[in-house]
């Protein structure tokens, strides 16, 4: 009786597992969801839209939105601590999660596989609660003399957009302002529900 539990138990996790993969593959594009609304709007929302469009930019992303966020704070304040940085990151209007950060140690780190992250002083994972979404962002502290553009590198090398199961970040972006490194892996936009 256990054993035809069991299996029946793992017979439907992996049925759920792969309806949650499919599932994604199956809703209408951006694209498409913006046309139909498109061309039901009245006109005056649609000459509104079309302005909107073109003051859009490739800045207008969640990830270059947080990094104008990082750079603003990060310069205003030297003294910010990676934990400050990071739970101010989450209270960008972009975020449409709950978020959570925790400190992290050099090792393995989420996002990266089987690269080990080393070389920083004081570092900080700032995530959304449901694990489903392709976004996790990093704020590293390293001391001072330290090969910035190094560290950096071995970001951006070892990045793993996919680590995530059944989803895949669509941008990476990787900079710094002194010694403060700003790392994060997520979509360009976030559909609000």
């Amino acid at each position: 009786m256990k054993k035809t539990f069991t299996w029946i138990l793992a017979s439907v996790m992996m049925l759920m597992s792969m309806t949650a993969c499919g599932s994604e593959e199956s809703s209408s594009s951006p694209e498409s969801s913006a046309a139909e609304t498109t061309t039901t709007a009245a006109p005056a929302a649609e000459a509104e839209t079309e302005a909107a469009a073109e003051e859009s930019t490739a800045a207008d992303t969640v990830g270059q939105a947080l990094l104008a966020d990082f750079r603003e704070r990060a310069e205003a304040d030297s003294a910010i601590t990676a934990q400050e940085m990071a739970d101010a990151l989450l209270t960008n209007e972009v975020i449409l999660f709950s978020g959570a950060s925790m400190p992290v140690e050099g090792g393995l780190l989420t996002g990266f596989g089987n690269a080990e992250i080393t070389g920083f002083s004081e570092g900080v994972m700032f995530a959304p609660m449901i694990g489903t979404i392709p976004f996790v962002g990093y704020i590293f502290v390293l001391e001072e003399g330290s090969d910035v553009e190094g560290f950096k590198t071995a970001l951006e090398t070892n990045a793993d957009p996919r680590w995530n199961i059944c989803t895949e970040a669509d941008e990476t972006i990787v900079d710094n302002v002194g010694n403060t490194v700003f790392f994060l892996m997520s979509p360009n936009t976030f559909e609000e529900e």
